[in-house]
């Protein structure tokens, strides 16, 4: 009963402190519109918000010279204000981590963003953790577009990105659960479908199929080695994507990951890691209020440690997002679906979750959170706000 009570308490003033914030992020105050012309809910993208991206962060009919400074040098873009925006989220958890206890964690994280067009058909994006669970995480996303090179619909990224991002992006998930699968790596490899430093072409042809070319260091995004190489080896991880949409609203897709990487354990032994990570995807979207994410993943790490050779992982998720009034919904719903199983049983994780939300405004948002991790046998709640600025 103590602990309930503590929870209430804390629960109230974490709302006492977010209650009467209210911003407008970057592009909705470059373009004045609302967060629910690309978001819905936010951070969750819809279609349009999904072309907006994939245009460079520009809209056509409304960019305008207004944007740039008028310099006198037709070769110089400098924009007239730089586009910034802050996410701040808080949380009251309970057993989180079955640790049998509650938890103000609340910030949680605060990140700065920024990005937006620096000239035609160029564009760039990062943002920066002033803090992520108390601590200074640094950059995660960073990099520069290339919009529609040579005239066609081929763009280039270059810089920091998530692997999966062509899958499902994890930073635009609804939940305070994550993807599990994609997070998950055997042995000591340093591969796995969450951030890397690389290349990303993408390809969209107009019947409806898009096509996705990642080259990757395959060792995260950690710090630069003595030589200032952030790559510890020779060898570059290629990841190939191939989506189609089958329907309106009905999209499928498949994805392979080839890599290899050299290895060194706690006891200075060196050895090669050749990896696979491959699987199938889609999305079905019915009526503008159900959407159901499907996502799996299987894995091959032929020597992950010194001793271990022919580990085998597979995994996936499946979500449902309801919204019962499209982007015009003020609660919504998501039930997610985790599960990895692996010769390495401490990768082992399969969860339940149930998550209810609501928009207190269009860029605030509160979510309350269940998850049962089934394997383990126990619950964790979180409860929470979001807010974006």
């Amino acid at each position: 009963m103590k602990k309930i009570i503590v929870l209430l308490i804390g629960m109230i003033v974490f709302f006492s402190l977010f209650e009467t914030s209210f911003g407008i992020p970057a592009f909705g105050r470059k373009y004045n519109m609302s967060c629910q012309t690309c978001h819905s809910p936010f951070p969750r993208l819809k279609d349009y918000g999904e072309e907006f991206a994939g245009n460079g962060f520009v809209l056509s009919d409304k960019d305008a010279p207004r944007y740039f400074l008028k310099t006198g040098d037709d070769d110089l873009s400098l924009l007239r204000e730089i586009p910034v925006a802050l996410r701040l989220e808080g949380y009251v958890t309970y057993n989180n981590k079955n640790s049998d206890q509650s938890d103000i964690t609340a910030p949680y994280l605060l990140k700065f963003l920024s990005g937006g067009s620096i000239a035609p058909d160029i564009a760039y994006y990062f943002y920066f953790f002033f803090s992520e669970r108390g601590e200074v995480a640094g950059i995660e996303d960073a990099f520069i577009m290339f919009n529609d090179l040579f005239g066609t619909d081929l763009d280039l990224y270059v810089g920091q990105f998530q692997v999966s991002d062509p899958l499902f992006k994890r930073e635009l998930r609804l939940t305070f659960e994550d993807y599990q699968i994609y997070k998950t790596t055997a042995g000591f490899s340093n591969s796995d479908l969450t951030y890397d430093r690389g290349i990303m072409l993408t390809y969209g042809l107009p019947t409806g199929t898009d096509f996705t070319l990642e080259i990757l260091n395959g060792t995260g995004i950690g710090h630069a080695n003595i030589l200032r190489n952030f790559d510890n080896d020779k060898y570059k991880n290629v990841m190939v994507r191939i989506s189609q949409d089958v329907a309106e609203g009905f999209r499928i897709g498949g994805f392979g990951y080839f890599g290899k990487e050299k290895l060194k354990d706690d006891l200075n032994n060196s050895f090669e890691n050749s990896l696979r990570i491959f699987g199938p995807d889609l999305t079905l979207k019915l009526k503008d209020q159900l959407e159901f994410n499907f996502q799996y993943v299987a894995r091959v790490d032929d020597m992950p440690t010194a001793f271990a050779t022919n580990i085998k992982s597979n995994g996936g998720f499946a979500e449902l997002i309801y919204t019962p009034k499209d982007d015009e919904s003020k609660w919504y719903g998501v039930a997610l679906y985790n599960w990895v199983k692996s010769d390495i049983k401490d990768l082992e994780y399969q969860t339940g979750t149930l998550s209810l939300g609501y928009m207190l405004r269009r860029n605030i948002r509160f979510i309350g959170e269940l998850t049962y991790n089934i394997d383990k046998k126990y619950a964790q709640f979180s409860t929470g706000i979001i807010a974006a600025f």
